[in-house]
């Protein structure tokens, strides 16, 4: 079981390889630019055949963990775990699962109706209906 200090490690590690690969190098980071590209990413990454579930699990951790900070960095929060998974709490009901929603996007994709991207814009609404 990983940890929050893993987490934010791993955060950290995404900006790095992410922002020489998107290209967007010193703008790349904990925001909506980034999250798009991000999106696009693991799209690509669904189609290459040569990719392992080993592989994958390992992109979901990485990625779930960056996803996880840019939720706290635009819209606030902290981690905390809840049964065994790891969540953005924005209150004691309230609460984002980004290693939940980048396992869905690699196994459902965009067209399939999950795209991370679009559960990182929808937090600011889900947040004041409360």
């Amino acid at each position: 079981m990983i940890g929050e200090e893993t987490i934010r490690e791993n955060a950290k590690t995404a900006v790095n390889r992410f922002g020489s690969l998107s290209k967007l190098g010193a703008e790349f980071g904990y925001n909506h630019q980034s999250v798009a590209w991000v999106e696009e990413f693991i799209e690509h990454q669904r189609l290459q055949k040569d990719i392992t579930g080993d592989d994958a699990e390992e992109l979901v951790q990485l990625i779930g963990s960056y996803l996880g900070e840019c939720v706290i960095h635009t819209y606030g929060g902290a981690w905390r775990e809840y049964d065994g998974t790891w969540g953005v709490f924005f209150n004691d009901s309230d609460a984002a699962f980004p290693f939940s929603k980048v396992r869905k996007q690699f196994d459902n994709g965009v067209s399939g109706g999950d795209s991370i991207l679009s559960f990182f814009e929808v937090i600011p609404q889900v947040i004041r209906k409360n």
